[in-house]
């Protein structure tokens, strides 16, 4: 018998908040305000919307951009202090330059004066609809202009007792560049004026370990760096005894919003902050609401098992592995090969595989089909799709607009037509918005390619959810068995199986080309799964239907066309 593996496969929806419910149909103005462009409300979460996203297969909901952050738009007559435009990136400004950590954004209220009450109400309605909410905890860096008017009693904003006239210190908040002034990086011109300087004296180091007082435009110049004892500039030592004050502010921050009811949290660069701080905090959260989930954004592999078994951190975004070599192959790149696939699973598996969060998709990543991906053919997500939901038994991720093929090649204000959705403008996400359809949920205005594409996606991840061999069952690499006629650098063939269960799935990311071939299952795959060879039954069919030409499989004998996948019931 298999062993009892906990099932990890759930599917986490990654929503750009204040574009989401962005309803506005007229015309945009770029670099416009949210009063001329639109935004989400947190009362265009409705349980309409919940339960249509409940029928994609949706279990999590990572709400991008909830935290107050440093904004060009004034609500100084609520209690938000304005920001400096010169310090901010964009119209709505950056979802990780936080302003208050116990703030969420006011222009997403109705009543700005009352934006905590409607956030509140707002997560009930998730709850009641059978959904978790995941919102972002940004611990590296905050805006440089933080302040919160909204914390509770007894705690003190971050750097209020710092001593500024040395440049490190465990007790201090932020590093310091003493005898300084920040100075503007070149090339920024807001479109929102000001006439008043902006002035921070001594210079504070900006987020991404830049050490000086006048960063490039290309840096993290609006955030500053946070200070968690490690003494960057020496040797990266750590001084935790006693625990920094930045560890025990941030243990407040993550316990206000635990007890707020939010499910998770997504963790910002959690690589830039030192290990030792998240095996501290994690295990005092979970302390008080086990069922949290922690996810950490970290790209450099050789430090997963560290921020897995030491961090505590139950997922890690898999962007350096499977992203990659699943983007090489989508890309058509001479380089890229299904040998990439095979790498990853050999690296990952065993100890940690199910700790690995899949996407082909996200806020810092192209669009599938915009022109600097995959944008020769939509339907070029269809193999990479199915390998990143059912490689392993972790969660998978998919980023809002992405079951529709969105382009995201408009030019918003801050953003520069990049391929990316913007999170720096106030916009819509013109897809995304014909699903909405005015509120009614019910995609009605997409295109008859749009909705087959989503209807790919919906059958997918409600699949995975329910099928025991992907939710649980162990893996099997069948490249290695194949004939010197199979079609190895495009093509790529697994088993998933349980006792309940076993797949065969096969996958032709050659998106001009179908391929056929003789399927070898070796002797040890059928000892190992308990079987013996015998009958087969087609469970999926992924292909697009602008094809006329199935996937099919006789005895042996397999035909896949270009883009397409295979899914067989070994019975």
């Amino acid at each position: 018998m298999n062993p009892v593996v906990p099932t990890h496969k759930f599917v986490v929806y990654q929503m750009m908040f204040h574009l989401w419910g962005n309803q506005y149909s007229g015309p945009l103005k770029r670099n416009g305000s949210y009063i001329e462009n639109g935004v989400t409300k947190f009362s265009d979460i409705s349980t309409k919307g919940l339960q249509a996203l409940k029928k994609k297969g949706i279990s999590h909901l990572y709400a991008t951009g909830l935290l107050e952050h440093a904004t060009m738009e004034d609500f100084s007559a609520f209690g938000s202090p304005l920001d400096h435009p010169m310090v901010v990136k964009g119209r709505a400004g950056s979802p990780f330059a936080i302003k208050d950590y116990y703030d969420v954004n006011p222009f997403l209220a109705t009543e700005p004066q009352h934006r905590m009450r409607e956030f509140s109400n707002m997560l009930d309605r998730i709850h009641q609809n059978q959904l978790k909410l995941i919102i972002d905890f940004v611990p590296n860096h905050l805006a440089r202009q933080y302040y919160s008017d909204q914390k509770p009693n007894g705690v003190e904003d971050f750097g209020a007792r710092d001593q500024k006239d040395i440049s490190f210190s465990p007790k201090n908040n932020f590093y310091f560049l003493p005898g300084t002034q920040f100075e503007i990086p070149d090339g920024v011109h807001p479109p929102v004026e000001s006439h008043i300087s902006y002035i921070e004296i001594p210079s504070k180091v900006s987020g991404n370990n830049v050490f000086s007082a006048k960063p490039s435009i290309h840096d993290w110049f609006e955030t500053v760096k946070l200070n968690y004892g490690l003494d960057v500039q020496h040797g990266h030592v750590l001084h935790a005894d006693p625990i920094p004050d930045t560890w025990l502010k941030m243990l407040d921050v993550l316990t206000y919003w635990t007890h707020k009811g939010v499910d998770g949290f997504r963790c910002d660069m959690a690589e830039m902050v030192p290990v030792e701080f998240w095996a501290y905090v994690i295990p005092k959260i979970k302390a008080i609401n086990p069922s949290v989930v922690f996810i950490a954004e970290i790209y450099q592999p050789d430090r997963y098992r560290d921020y897995i078994f030491r961090g505590k951190f139950d997922y890690l975004y898999d962007k350096v592995g499977l992203y990659d070599g699943i983007r090489r192959l989508m890309e058509q790149k001479p380089h890229g090969t299904t040998a990439d696939i095979t790498k990853v699973w050999q690296q990952e598996s065993g100890d940690f595989s199910e700790h690995m969060l899949r996407f082909l998709e996200n806020h810092d990543e192209t669009r599938i089909n915009s022109p600097g991906f995959a944008a020769s053919n939509v339907w070029s997500s269809i193999p990479g799709m199915v390998v990143t939901s059912t490689l392993h038994h972790g969660p998978v991720m998919i980023y809002f607009g992405q079951e529709f093929g969105e382009k995201a090649n408009e030019i918003e204000g801050f953003n520069e037509a990049d391929d990316r959705t913007s999170m720096f403008d106030f916009w819509r996400v013109d897809t995304h918005q014909r699903w909405l359809n005015a509120g009614k949920f019910d995609g009605g205005k997409l295109s008859k390619e749009e909705k087959e594409i989503d209807a790919f996606y919906v059958d997918l991840m409600l699949w995975i959810q329910k099928s025991s061999a992907i939710k649980e069952g162990k893996f099997f690499d069948l490249q290695y068995a194949q004939s010197a006629h199979y079609p190895a650098q495009k093509v790529y063939s697994y088993l998933r199986y349980t006792d309940q269960e076993a797949l065969l799935i096969l996958t032709n990311f050659d998106a001009n080309h179908a391929h056929e071939f003789d399927i070898e299952i070796p002797e040890l795959a059928y000892t190992m799964m308990h079987r013996n060879p015998g009958k087969t039954k087609i469970s999926k069919q992924y292909f697009p239907p602008t094809q006329t030409q199935k996937p099919s499989i006789q005895g042996k004998k397999v035909f896949l066309p270009a883009n397409s996948s295979l899914v067989i019931t070994l019975e």
